[in-house]
């Protein structure tokens, strides 16, 4: 299993705009078939070095990774994420 966790600072840091983009998140739960878990979390400590949303996926392996990042509802995630993202998220892959 590979798990790849990706982290976001949005340039809108409010309740609401954090939830926009959780919703747009979570919305891709069942629409992506190599996806095989997904979960999202927003925040709580609110420190200078915190990032808003962390997004948790697994996958059977790389190559469904390399499906997934190219999938029809993941690219409408990536164009609303460069709408929203203050800079570059930041990521972590790795076998679980």
């Amino acid at each position: 299993m590979l798990t790849h966790v990706v982290f976001f600072k949005l340039k809108d840091r409010s309740p609401e705009a954090i939830e926009v983009t959780k919703a747009v998140l979570t919305n891709m739960e069942g629409k992506i078939p190599v996806l095989r878990h997904i979960e999202v979390g927003t925040d709580i400590l609110h420190s200078e070095r915190s990032y808003d949303i962390a997004l948790i996926t697994k996958f059977d392996s790389f190559d469904d990774l390399k499906v997934y990042d190219t999938h029809p509802v993941h690219e409408g995630v990536k164009a609303h994420m460069k709408t929203v993202l203050d800079g570059t998220s930041i990521c972590v892959d790795f076998v679980s």
